[in-house]
């Protein structure tokens, strides 16, 4: 069976994919989020499992993250509460975090978990591609899991060709976070980026994360690629508007 992400890659259109934290403005609004996402159009959804060390997030995602533990979110509770996301939910679901949780889960067990629920892939940032191909890639590719790589403007020409080579999905392109408070949402190095990317011509398409919040860096970041991830904006407005508020928010987007 073909994984939903490639085929969701597939589809003639601009995926918008929106991350947020699990257990996060409340301990069981997951599953509802999920829900109303994919029912005001979302393409994809990447499902942050919080963990109490987030390195590489911005201070939303680790403020969602250390209310969400808080509220006592953990791996196995993430798992119980979204055994039964197939019945209503089609689109692509990613797990975003860290690899300590998964290890401490145990790597088989917890791809085994992914597989069994219907998780299509996952996105875990501090997990290096060669250890990845070296320890894992067999585990996941036997059950089905995509796993999705980063790069940043700072990857090089070289790096950036092993990520596409042992990729079959999408690679996350971290534009480097635009400058706060400027008027248009990328400034002219990230456009040289996504161009430069673009002209590489990689045999996996790219989505775009980090500085996207409405539909104008939408737009911009989705012009040489084939879709864009919001995260910040996102739990932002669910902190703000709380867990109703899902469907305000995508209009705001496309």
């Amino acid at each position: 069976m073909s994984n939903r992400i490639t085929l969701k890659l597939k589809e003639d259109k601009k995926l918008l994919s929106i991350y947020f934290t699990a257990g996060y403005p409340s301990l069981n609004d997951t599953v509802q989020i999920i829900q109303d996402l994919e029912k005001n159009g979302v393409d994809m959804i990447e499902i942050g499992l919080p963990f109490s060390d987030p390195l590489a997030d911005g201070p939303t995602i680790q403020e969602s993250s250390t209310a969400a533990l808080k509220n006592g979110m953990t791996t196995e509770i993430l798992f119980n509460q979204i055994k039964d996301i197939r019945k209503s939910v089609s689109i692509p679901l990613i797990i975003m975090g860290y690899f300590n949780p998964v290890l401490q889960y145990g790597v088989e067990a917890f791809c085994k978990k992914c597989q069994e629920i219907g998780i299509d892939g996952l996105i875990l940032p501090d997990l290096p591609l060669d250890v990845y191909q070296e320890d894992y890639e067999a585990t996941f590719k036997k059950y089905g899991l995509i796993n999705v790589f980063l790069i940043t403007p700072q990857t090089s020409d070289e790096r950036i060709n092993q990520i596409d080579s042992a990729s079959d999905g999408f690679i996350y392109m971290v534009s480097s976070a635009s400058v706060t408070g400027s008027k248009s949402g990328f400034g002219q190095e990230q456009e040289n980026y996504f161009e430069r990317i673009s002209a590489m011509n990689l045999k996996n398409p790219q989505i775009v994360g980090f500085g996207i919040k409405d539909e104008e860096t939408f737009q911009q970041a989705t012009k040489t690629a084939k879709g864009a991830i919001i995260g910040s904006a996102f739990i932002k407005h669910l902190t703000a508007n709380g867990a109703n508020s899902v469907a305000e928010f995508v209009k705001t987007i496309r």
